[in-house]
């Protein structure tokens, strides 16, 4: 049986959009996420992370330092239960892997077999919606600041 996915947006879906987060001190979880990721890590799903981030292109942070946050990231959900599996980003400004195109999802596919039909994606711009559905993700669902448990009931 192939694995479904729990395909998330970093930020405004998992941490406060200050604006090119790379900082971990600046890196706020928006409240449910952790609830949302733990009931789909019950029912099987896999937690992976698509997110863009040009602000390396544009000169903002290193890669190092999407690095040093991504870690840091991991670790304050696997001390609250929650397992990444993976995370997949972009820092290039546009091209076939930038939401809303769908690369990073059909790499995350081919990576870990998973059956797109029966996963979800959640994220707060209307891009990464376009980039679930051309990924033919099952559902896809635009995160509105507060409807983490509407979503986790279509889980």
């Amino acid at each position: 049986m192939q694995p479904k996915a729990l395909f998330l947006d970093r930020d405004g879906t998992i941490n406060v959009d200050y604006g090119y987060v790379y900082q971990p001190e600046k890196f706020e979880l928006i409240d449910g996420i952790v609830d949302l990721c733990k009931k789909a890590q019950e029912k099987g799903y896999l937690i992976i992370v698509i997110t863009n981030q040009s602000g390396i292109a544009r000169g903002y942070y290193t890669d190092a330092d999407f690095q040093k946050l991504n870690q840091y990231m991991i670790d304050v959900f696997t001390k609250k239960g929650v397992t990444i599996t993976d995370v997949f980003y972009c820092p290039e400004l546009s091209g076939p892997r930038r939401k809303p195109e769908c690369g990073m999802f059909l790499e995350a596919q081919k990576k870990y077999n998973i059956d797109m039909a029966q996963s979800v994606s959640v994220g707060d711009k209307e891009r990464d919606i376009k980039a679930g559905e051309k990924a033919s993700v099952g559902k896809n669902f635009l995160f509105n600041g507060h409807n983490f448990n509407e979503i986790g009931e279509n889980l």
